[in-house]
C-alpha cells in the first residue's frame, strides 16, 4: 500500500468516528430526554449530564463543557465616570505641616518646608502647642526666587555682575522668634540633655547600624 493509500484510509477513519461521536450524542440527547420526562413526571430535578460510563457503570453528575468557538479579541471601550475635575490653578495651596524649624542656633538648619518622604517619624514627641509662627509666614514666604534676568536677545552679549542670594533681615528676625520658643519646648523635655545632643549630631550608619531596626 502506497503513502497515499494509507493516508486516505487514516482519513476515512477520522471522519467515520467523527460521525459516529455525531450518532452517539444524538443518542445521548435522547436519553436525556426521555430521563427528564419521568424525572419530571414523579416531580424530580432534570438530570444534567448523567449516564453511565465504563465496565463499572459510574455514573458521571458533572455536564462536559466545550470550548467557545471564538474569543472575544476587542474588548469595546467602557465610560468613563463623570467626575467634576478642579484644575491646579483652582486648588487651595495652604502651608504644609512638615515645617522643619530646625533649630538653627543646634544643628545651622533654616526654617524650611521639607516634603514628607525626606523625614524620619520618631517616636520622641516634643510639645510644641505654645509655639506662635508670624502671620507672615505663608507659600510667598518660602518662594524660590528668581535671580536670573529676563534680557532681550541684544542685552546677552553685555557682561554684568550675577545676582546672588542674601537672606533677609525678616527672615533672620523670624528665625529668632522660632528658636527662641522651640529651644524652650526642647528645655521642657524630660531627657532635654540627649534631646540637644541628638539635634546637634550629625545622622551616620556603621557597619552594624541597621535602620529597619533603629526607634528614632
Amino acid at each position: 500500500m502506497s503513502e497515499v493509500e494509507e493516508a486516505k484510509v487514516g482519513v476515512e477513519k477520522a471522519l467515520k468516528r467523527r460521525k459516529i461521536s455525531g450518532k452517539r450524542f444524538l443518542e445521548h440527547k435522547k436519553f436525556l430526554q426521555r430521563i427528564n420526562r419521568r424525572l419530571k413526571a414523579k416531580g424530580e430535578p432534570r438530570a444534567k449530564g448523567r449516564k453511565p460510563v465504563g465496565k463499572s457503570k459510574t455514573v458521571e453528575t458533572q455536564p462536559k463543557r466545550r470550548f467557545p468557538r471564538s474569543y472575544v479579541v476587542q474588548q469595546g471601550k467602557s465610560k468613563l465616570r463623570l467626575r467634576k475635575t478642579k484644575c491646579y490653578s483652582d486648588h487651595i495651596r495652604r502651608i504644609r505641616p512638615t515645617l522643619v524649624p530646625g533649630p538653627f542656633k543646634y544643628n545651622g538648619v533654616p526654617m524650611r518646608r521639607v516634603n514628607q518622604r525626606y523625614v524620619i517619624a520618631t517616636a520622641t514627641r516634643v510639645d510644641l502647642s505654645k509655639v506662635e509662627i508670624p502671620k507672615r509666614v505663608n507659600d510667598e514666604y518660602f518662594r524660590r526666587m528668581d535671580l536670573k534676568e529676563h534680557k532681550e536677545p541684544t542685552e546677552k552679549f553685555l557682561v554684568e555682575e550675577t545676582k546672588k542670594y542674601s537672606v533677609s533681615d525678616e527672615r533672620k528676625e523670624d528665625q529668632k522668634i522660632v528658636d527662641k520658643q522651640v529651644t524652650a519646648a526642647i528645655k521642657n523635655h524630660p531627657e532635654s540633655k540627649l534631646l540637644h545632643a541628638y539635634l546637634r549630631s550629625l545622622f551616620s550608619l556603621g557597619k552594624r547600624d541597621y535602620p529597619h531596626r533603629m526607634i528614632f
